[in-house]
Formats: structure tokens, C-alpha cells, sequence
């Protein structure tokens, strides 16, 4: 019946049997097959054909689908655990944005390194929306992002705050921007929507190399003020966000949880010992 679902899974996410079967290192005919056998032990249809190629899901598939996860989940608990008798060791899976990552995941690993010392930790960097939907999808555990999004089975909460600043030569005419999916496009995009900027702009996918061109002197950026190197100018903002940690809303593992809680509880500790001027961990 795993089999079933997993393959399921994949079919509800891709809309598409050729896709499904890719991810799944199967054939075709072998997801379809797979699919008309689990519809025949559920007596229930899953998926309408909309022309050649699109399929729908049916309202029996979008709760099958929301069941999956958890099922699925719990099956992977239970198999972790099996292999835990073995070698004690547990898996925990972080994605994080690029801001978080780099500048405040480094001090939270090392408290959680040292806390859980027979746990594995696996971390991923992402944008917020795809951080998001890894974690609603049960492919990460934890996130940590710089967006207040929300989605059906994830659970979210407030962090520290972040100041926004201008980095870069004052007098450029060119802004590098990030992505329309970053954490601080939206409030770049409400910046110039503002101050009706129309100057020359530049998509930069990665902080890294918009901090690298801003050191060169080229254009100018609003990012984190965690971000910026000493020796770059910056134009403080009135803009404030929140870092958030996302988890999923049904975790089965003890040690997951365990992990949560001792996330939030450093963040309320750290957020305590450090001044409004400070707040970083």
C-alpha cells in the first residue's frame, strides 16, 4: 500500500504521468497501472483527464492526498526508527532562506549540534516560497524564512526582527534586485513603488553576488543589514521584517519535536540577552 500512496503522491504533485514516472524511476505504464490499482482498493476515482495531457485531481484525491503526507510520514518514522536501533542516529532535515542561513543558521547549528549530538542534521538553502512549499510537502522538517507566508498543514512563528537598509553607491542609477520569490523582493518592489523609482534594474539571484558587486562599486541594493560588509555604504530603512520558523503542523517523531521546541525556546533566550540594537543571536 506504500507503494501505492508514494506513487500517488507523485502524480498529485506532477499532474502529469510521464512526470510522476520520471521522479519515481519508473515507466509510464507502471504509474498508470499503480494508479488504477489503488483507485480499485479505494472504489474511489482519483484523477479526470482534462485533455491529452493535463489531469485533475477529484475531491477524494485532494484528501487522500493530505492523508498520504502524514501516512507516508509516519511509515518513514517508523523505518527511522527501526535503523535508529541500530545506530542511534536520527535525521532532521532544515531549509532555510539565504539571509537566515548565512547569518544566524551558523549560531543555532552549533546550540542544536551540541543539544542533539546523535541527530543528523541536513540543511538546505532556498527562497521562502520554496522553503515553504519543501516543508508542506514533507520534504524538510524545519524552515526558516523571511516571509510571512502560510499553507495548509504548516505551522508558523515569529523570530527576530531584521533591518532593511540601502546598500551601494548612493548616486548609481542601477539597482540589483533578487528574484520575485526572495524574501526581500517584496519590499523592494513597495520601495520603488513608493519613491516611484524608474532607474535601470538588474536580477541578481544570490545575496552573495550582489554583495560581491556592491563591493565593486556597482549599483546599489536593499538588503538585510546583517548582509553588508563594513566598507559598503548604507541608508538605513524604515522598513522591519520577521525571520520565521516554519514546521509541519503533524510531526510524529519525539525528537522532531523535541528539536522545535528547543528552536524556540534559544530564540526566546536570545531574543531576552540582546538590546533592540542588537537583536541578532
Amino acid at each position: 500500500m506504500f507503494k501505492l500512496l508514494s506513487t500517488f503522491r507523485a502524480v498529485y504533485e506532477t499532474r502529469n504521468f510521464s512526470r510522476a514516472a520520471e521522479v519515481l524511476f519508473l515507466s509510464q505504464p507502471a504509474v498508470s497501472n499503480q494508479i488504477k490499482q489503488l483507485e480499485r482498493e479505494l472504489n474511489i476515482d482519483l484523477f479526470q483527464r482534462n485533455g491529452r495531457k493535463e489531469m485533475l485531481p477529484t475531491k477524494q484525491a485532494d484528501l487522500l492526498y493530505e492523508r498520504t503526507l502524514v501516512l507516508l510520514e509516519e511509515w518513514e518514522e517508523t523505518q527511522q526508527k527501526l535503523l535508529n536501533e541500530q545506530n542511534e542516529e536520527e535525521v532532521c532535515r532544515i531549509v532555510a532562506s539565504h539571509t537566515f542561513a548565512v547569518y544566524l543558521l551558523p549560531q543555532l547549528m552549533k546550540h542544536l549540534i551540541k543539544r542533539f549530538p546523535k541527530v543528523h542534521f541536513e540543511i538546505e538553502i532556498a527562497n521562502s516560497h520554496e522553503s515553504l512549499e519543501q516543508v508542506a510537502k514533507h520534504e524538510s522538517d524545519f524552515g526558516f524564512i523571511e516571509k510571512p507566508l502560510e499553507t495548509s498543514g504548516v505551522q508558523r512563528y515569529s523570530l527576530m526582527e531584521d533591518q532593511l537598509v540601502i546598500a551601494g553607491d548612493p548616486k548609481s542609477k542601477l539597482w540589483l534586485v533578487r528574484e520575485a520569490n526572495s524574501g526581500v523582493f517584496h519590499y523592494t518592489q513597495r520601495y520603488f513603488e513608493e519613491m516611484n523609482i524608474q532607474d535601470k534594474k538588474m536580477i541578481v539571484k544570490s545575496n552573495d553576488v550582489i554583495v560581491a558587486l556592491l563591493k565593486e562599486g556597482i549599483g546599489r541594493s536593499i538588503l538585510s543589514k546583517r548582509s553588508v560588509p563594513e566598507n559598503v555604504p548604507m541608508t538605513p530603512l524604515n522598513f522591519h521584517r520577521y525571520f520565521y520558523f516554519i514546521q509541519r503542523t503533524n510531526l510524529v517523531s519525539d525528537q522532531l519535536l523535541e528539536i522545535a521546541e528547543e528552536i524556540l525556546r534559544y530564540n526566546e533566550s536570545t531574543e531576552t540577552s540582546h538590546s533592540e540594537e542588537n537583536l541578532s543571536w
